[in-house]
């Protein structure tokens, strides 16, 4: 078995509008500036309006995104699901550009940065292999936020969750192809910093979403496409267990 973890993900928005209390104006935020507009008919009775956000006030934002892959892989010399019942200190850490070995159960991923509106994240995890019959569930133990001074301090702010089960079928047929298989899903609970709190939060969570979504897209097709490689050099063999990673997408 093997272990790697990189993406880049860059999520582009366009404006959103909010409706204010008054109908005669609105909150227009377009790419991070905020105008208002206002009616050009008199009011009957004018009042002044302001838009208070209380400091004091928290606003949670949470993303969740699942993805399942499968890949066919053509059985070799030694069967697949020998390989996917190795213990974990014998599993190659596939790109170690990205990877390092924490224990014999444990790793930390160095993620490509990911782009969330206008600050760019570097993820730093640190996840737990369990040892499973087929196969194994890696999952998350805590996550490092790396970036920008805004990205560093929502560290203390924000909780992720995440689990990815890889298995494979027991091959009861002795068929020459088995399904290899990853089911992930990823859950970030995060406090809306005070800057972003004129955006409605059903408009973060959107956007949060999509980035997690697309991060699941490009991570889990290459993760699955190393796997098979690490694989095919073991079932060949090779027992070195040398990572086969460049750090590149």
């Amino acid at each position: 078995m093997a272990l790697s973890y990189s993406c880049c993900s860059n999520i582009g928005f366009g404006p959103i509008s909010c409706p204010s209390v008054n109908p005669r104006k609105s909150v227009c935020i377009r790419h991070g500036q905020v105008g208002f507009a206002f009616s050009a008919e008199p009011e009957e009775s004018p009042r002044p309006s302001s838009l208070r956000i209380s400091a004091d006030s928290t606003q949670r934002a949470r993303f969740v995104a699942r993805r399942k892959d499968s890949v066919s892989v053509q059985q070799l010399q030694r069967p697949l699901i020998e390989y996917m019942s190795l213990p974990a200190s014998q599993y190659s850490v596939l790109d170690a550009e990205r990877i390092e070995r924490v224990d014999e159960n444990t790793f930390r991923c160095y993620v490509y940065r990911i782009k969330f509106f206008a600050f760019e994240v570097c993820p730093v995890l640190l996840v737990r292999v369990e040892e499973q019959p087929n196969g194994c569930c890696i999952r998350l133990l805590s996550c490092k936020l790396e970036g920008s001074p805004l990205v560093v301090a929502q560290n203390d702010k924000f909780e992720a969750s995440m689990v990815n089960q890889i298995s494979c079928g027991s091959n009861k047929n002795n068929s020459l192809v088995q399904q290899l298989t990853s089911d992930a899903v990823i859950e970030v609970s995060i406090e809306v910093p005070f800057a972003f709190r004129i955006i409605p939060v059903q408009a973060i969570e959107s956007t949060g979403t999509q980035v997690l979504e697309q991060l699941l897209r490009i991570m889990l097709p290459r993760f699955m496409a190393q796997l098979v490689k690490d694989y095919q050099a073991w079932a060949s063999g090779d027992s070195t267990r040398q990572p086969l990673g460049t750090g590149e997408i």
